[in-house]
């Protein structure tokens, strides 16, 4: 059985139901639960890596000091071509590490399903490949990425935030919003200028057609591991 890295980075940022996704796929799964101080490997031994979500910029060493090891690990991965997925501050980091930007407050924040426009650059890729021109998906930040490494794949976009997913070399993908969050978890969040119940509605609205999509790019990924 193939090991997964997975670095959590908050309380209530795990992996969700994309986990489960890949443990349904015959993965197994290595949670760090490096925001409550259990230590983030010295080098990559696993087989891939996935980097979630959290309250963070990629370099915010000093708030997040577990930060600065998970950047290394990213860098072994991208250098080896270990499979790695990066959600939100994790596709962030792939994208800095990488020779990109990563922007605070980088324009209007997106909450809750949205459509997210996949681009023709994801005809041939291996994850997002014959995937339908808009998916929702549920989306949480205000940081941003503001621009992507060289040669880096633009894969999706939305009108907000352009830089939605790419893909660095044949085995790394980067995604701004969240394939692993259900649409139950958003009532726990909290933000200026949303509702929460009405973006929930819209979410358990959108999952008959966003789940199945982005289960199929969790299992694409584990084929790859």
């Amino acid at each position: 059985m193939r090991d997964v890295l997975v670095v959590q980075n908050s309380r209530s940022g795990g992996p969700g139901r994309w986990g489960g996704w890949l443990e349904e796929a015959g993965l197994r799964l290595d949670v760090v639960h490096a925001y409550d101080g259990e230590p983030v490997p010295d080098r990559l031994r696993h087989d891939a890596m996935i980097m979630l979500g959290g309250g963070y910029l990629p370099g915010d060493d000093d708030r997040a000091p577990w930060l600065a090891p998970a950047r290394k690990l990213v860098a072994e991965a991208l250098a080896a071509e270990v499979p790695l997925f990066g959600i939100c501050l994790g596709g962030q980091m792939i994208a800095e590490v990488a020779g990109g930007e990563v922007t605070a407050d980088a324009g209007a924040p997106e909450n809750g399903s949205l459509p997210v426009t996949i681009r023709p650059e994801a005809a041939d890729d291996p994850l997002f490949h014959d995937l339908p021109g808009v998916v929702p998906a549920i989306e949480h930040h205000v940081d941003a990425i503001t621009a992507l490494p060289p040669g880096a794949v633009w894969l999706a976009e939305t009108a907000r935030c352009p830089y939605q997913a790419f893909r660095v070399g044949g085995r790394a993908w980067g995604v701004q919003f969240h394939p692993e969050v259900p649409p139950g978890r958003i009532r726990e969040w909290r933000a200026d200028g949303f509702d929460p119940d009405e973006v929930y509605a819209r979410a358990v609205a959108d999952e008959p057609v966003s789940a199945p999509i982005w289960r199929e790019v969790a299992r694409r990924f584990a084929g790859l591991v």
